[in-house]
């Protein structure tokens, strides 16, 4: 089933779905093995895993230290597609990867969509390609089934978000402000008007990342998107208390 029916599917059970990121290697393979456990088990519906790059241009203070950290540990892409072939075995949701194009560049364009579908992933994010720069990307993407998952921002015109539904699948990610991740996102009337310009733009779902840290948050979004996307909050808590604190608070976030 595809991407996109697979999230309606799953919009008719609940009102709105979870989507997680955590960055592959950080702080370990074995850490995201136990992490994944507790996001599945506890409800999350879909997951981004994050293959590290030296340069993550989108990410916040936290995300980038995570990738740093990682590739100082030593992680390969190898490693990285060994262990998504493992967890797209055992869990039957979703599994995305999010990385930068210079990744799929030097691995190859078309072997690497030919080793993301091998091993079950059903997903790109890769924010610093946009469609107009990734024909070969879109073009492969629709050949192997691929959802790349596109971008829309509260700086995108009407005209722009009509461009990019144009290449997307899947979903669009809407970033919820200006920035990069990891700082806490206030809700205001502008957001609202963005939302609905996103609504209007595509009949594709909805995801709302950057800054979503808490039930509250998530609760707010229910009606006006159809995922919320939480990212640093969960690799503050694996840093602050282990991995075993991630299944209570996904639980919470319901």
């Amino acid at each position: 089933m595809q991407l996109k029916n697979k999230i309606r599917a799953a919009l008719n059970e609940k009102k709105i779905l979870l989507m997680t990121h955590l960055v592959l290697g950080y702080p370990s393979l074995s850490v995201n093995r136990e992490v994944i456990r507790q996001m599945v088990e506890n409800g999350v519906d879909i997951i981004e895993m994050q293959i590290p790059f030296s340069e993550p241009i989108a990410d916040g203070p936290m995300i980038l230290k995570a990738n740093q950290d990682s590739i100082a540990g030593g992680i390969t892409v190898k490693e990285c597609l060994e262990f998504a072939a493992e967890i797209t075995a055992a869990y039957d949701i979703p599994f995305l990867f999010m990385t930068y194009y210079n990744i799929i560049y030097k691995y190859g364009e078309e072997a690497f969509f030919k080793k993301a579908v091998e091993i079950g992933i059903q997903g790109f994010i890769v924010p610093d390609l946009p469609p107009e720069e990734g024909e070969s990307f879109h073009r492969l993407a629709a050949k192997y089934g691929i959802a790349p998952i596109l971008i829309f921002a509260p700086t995108s015109t009407d005209d722009r978000m009509k461009e990019v539904t144009a290449s997307a699948k899947g979903f669009i990610y809407c970033v919820a402000r200006r920035g990069v991740t990891g700082k806490k996102t206030e809700f205001t009337e502008d957001f609202d008007s963005y939302m609905a310009r996103c609504r209007k733009a595509t009949d594709l779902p909805l995801a709302v990342g950057f800054g979503i840290s808490g039930k509250e948050d998530v609760d707010y979004l229910v009606g006006k998107a159809d995922i919320a996307v939480i990212g640093t909050r969960t690799i503050q808590l694996v840093d602050a208390e282990g991995a075993a604190a991630v299944g209570p608070f996904v639980a919470g976030l319901r």
